[in-house]
């Protein structure tokens, strides 16, 4: 009972912070509007950028494979749960970014602990960005190698980091659109920084692939080329986000994704995806390439939203053009009441608190 009373004594604390979590729950699929514990609201809170997590086609594509598939894998990859529709997603996500080679994996935050500890150990280090999401912090703890944290996008500090270190292999861990902010690494600095203190690059594109470089992701959108940058780069996207299913996959070196095969442990030790979320991953790819209309639609609303908040008081609207717009308020507490009060107007607007975001900075 003491252990539980300790809990319950952690619980009622979050809460006097404004920071306990509640549950929602969906009654509809995802679209503009949403069914949300019986009510009807307009959703600004989802990942889905493109409008493809109820697609008819998706589903008609996934109810196709689980006719001859069945609902499972049974089996994780290396035993007899890689079917041809893996494979043949695999070899799609490959020629769609233009990585030599791509492999699955469940989730974006199994492949970054995945690629991390496949990669560093006890005489390695990890360098990451301080407003990097929680799966690439976990990552570098996993590994247990040395674990450095620079400010925001300073890659000054980020140098001086680099050339203090001893470590045996050196890897600089970034998100590409920072998951709470919107705002974009510098990659094309970053790799130039990763050649010439010879180290990896890993890059988390969860919030780019799809809607960034004509879909390609971020590294498109500067202009870097994959098969150019595969001897430093290590490239993560999901598939959950703007492709609208589940998963992820990451692309790099063939020498990497072999490497991957055989030693990250949240690839190796678990179940293999559902056939039928390949199948439909595949068409979203198909929908993500052939029309570009839903990113063109995507920007028009981001342009919109930012000229009708920009002269909105109370709080202040994050330097962002990618399709996550924070509107910073400070405390819990007003987070927490203005989303309340855009709810009773029927807008779905989630307050972020901390851990999510730095303290003082909970927003919408």
């Amino acid at each position: 009972m003491a252990t539980l009373n300790a809990l319950a004594v952690e619980l009622a604390q979050l809460d006097e912070r404004a920071l306990l979590r509640t549950r929602r729950v969906l009654e509809s699929a995802q679209g503009v509007h949403v069914e949300v514990d019986g009510r009807r609201y307009l959703a600004f809170c989802s990942n889905d950028y493109l409008g493809l997590a109820a697609h008819p086609a998706l589903a008609a594509a996934a109810q196709a494979a689980a006719g001859r598939y069945g609902s499972g894998a049974g089996a994780s990859h290396l035993v007899t749960g890689h079917t041809r529709l893996h494979h043949e997603l695999e070899t799609a996500l490959a020629q769609f970014t233009g990585w030599p080679a791509t492999l699955l994996f469940s989730t974006g935050y199994m492949a970054n602990l995945g690629v991390v500890s496949a990669l560093l150990g006890r005489h390695d280090a990890l360098f990451g960005d301080r407003l990097n999401h929680a799966c690439l912090n976990d990552a570098a703890l996993l590994s247990r190698a040395q674990f450095h944290r620079f400010a925001h996008n300073d890659l000054a500090s980020l140098e001086r980091q680099l050339a203090a270190s001893r470590a045996r292999r050196k890897l600089i861990a970034v998100d590409a659109v920072f998951s709470m902010d919107g705002d974009l690494a510098p990659l094309p600095r970053l790799l130039d920084i990763a050649q010439r203190h010879d180290a990896w690059l890993l890059v988390d594109d969860a919030h780019g692939f799809g809607v960034l470089g004509e879909g390609r992701g971020s590294l498109a959108h500067f202009g870097l080329v994959p098969a150019q940058c595969a001897q430093r780069l290590i490239y993560m996207g999901t598939l959950g986000k703007a492709a609208g299913v589940f998963g992820a996959f990451v692309g790099g070196a063939p020498a990497l994704v072999e490497l991957l095969i055989q030693k990250a442990r949240t690839y190796v030790f678990t179940t293999a995806l559902p056939p039928m979320i390949a199948a439909a991953l595949r068409t979203a790819l198909a929908l993500i390439e052939g029309e570009p209309q839903r990113r063109a639609h995507l920007a028009a609303l981001i342009e919109h939203f930012r000229s009708q908040a920009a002269g909105i008081g109370g709080g202040r609207l994050g330097e962002s053009h990618t399709a996550i717009q924070p509107w910073i308020v400070g405390s819990p507490q007003r987070a927490l009441a203005l989303s309340a009060a855009l709810a009773e107007r029927g807008v779905l607007v989630p307050a972020i608190r901390p851990p999510t975001v730095p303290a003082g900075s909970a927003r919408l």
